[in-house]
């Protein structure tokens, strides 16, 4: 019997969900992409898989930048139709891929904001000021974040389990449900350590043996994302940074960037980050020259930034 596009998205959606264990929001974006993807061809009369054609295939790219959609948009709309049209081709629900030799849409990367050093030390400070349980929590949620370049989702859901303060690390699953080894630095494990010492036992009381969460609310459970950037928001205005521009993921970049900044290897940077693509991690050695050029337009003497004496004609005139 013939398939449907819809019957075989469904299907591939699933296979995402169960074989490469992507993560809800990443499922969410294939499944919109994949539904425009569908609805555009079924305007083409193509409603089938083995009707599937190159020409339904540039008709979709076409109808993407009619739409007006950005140049990322597109780049990530394609992802999720070839990534579909060759899981159709492995499965032997096609025998050819439609896509092959057709041009992906160019996305022009966008350079990550980061924070100068002198931002990130003002942001640390202020969570050191905090006081209390939750303070604490918040000073080391900081601390692991910047010192660990964790994602926000990876931090919120880290458990007791998941730290070995013995040997500097921490256990985090990452997209896919991959899991690393994230080296902490002194600073976040003396922040983490007088947590689990005062905070957390003064914050959940007779609870913290019940929970297993490592930064827990009062009620024992897991911070949400929402909650962590509020809290972060509340930090930055406090340290005196433009709060709409300091974010969780902004520290992330800063680790990364600091780091290179630092001699860092590529390789061992993306292993941090738990990037699957070298490609995603060599965006910050972009970072790294732009902020040395900054650096370099403002302190030297020709740099844009200054202003220079009018030579005096001393030795002209040769």
């Amino acid at each position: 019997m013939a398939e449907t596009l819809s019957g075989a998205v469904d299907g591939f959606l699933q296979h995402l969900a169960v074989e490469r264990r992507l993560a809800p929001r990443t499922l969410d974006a294939y499944g919109r992409d994949l539904a425009r993807f569908v609805e555009i061809l079924l305007a083409r009369s193509c409603d089938r898989v083995e009707s599937l054609a190159r020409e339904h295939v540039t008709a979709y790219l076409g109808a993407l930048e009619a739409r007006g959609l950005s140049a990322r948009s597109r780049a990530r709309s394609w992802v999720a139709a070839r990534s579909f049209l060759r899981f159709l081709v492995a499965t032997g629900r096609l025998a050819a891929d439609p896509s092959e030799g057709i041009a992906a849409p160019r996305a022009g990367r966008a350079l990550p904001r980061v924070l100068r050093g002198d931002q990130t030390r003002a942001l640390l400070e202020a969570a050191r000021r905090r006081g209390g349980p939750r303070g604490e929590r918040d000073r080391a949620m900081l601390e692991v974040l910047y010192g660990g370049g964790l994602r926000v989702s990876e931090l919120v859901a880290l458990s007791l389990s998941s730290l070995d303060l013995r040997a500097g690390v921490l256990r985090v699953r990452g997209k896919g449900g991959k899991e690393r080894l994230v080296p902490l630095g002194e600073p976040a494990l003396d922040a983490v350590a007088a947590w689990l010492r005062g905070g957390r036992p003064a914050l959940l009381g007779a609870a913290a043996a019940e929970s297993d969460v490592l930064f827990p609310t009062r009620r024992g459970s897991a911070m949400t994302r929402q909650n962590f950037f509020g809290r972060l928001r509340a930090l930055a205005r406090e340290a005196g940074l433009e709060a709409s521009r300091v974010s969780p993921h902004v520290l992330r970049h800063a680790f990364a960037t600091d780091l290179l900044e630092g001699g860092a290897d590529l390789r061992a940077v993306q292993a941090m980050l738990g990037h699957a693509d070298l490609s995603t991690t060599q965006i910050y050695t972009h970072v790294s020259r732009r902020r040395l050029r900054e650096v370099v337009e403002a302190h030297h003497p020709r740099g844009r930034g200054r202003r220079h004496p009018v030579s005096s004609g001393e030795g002209g005139g040769q």
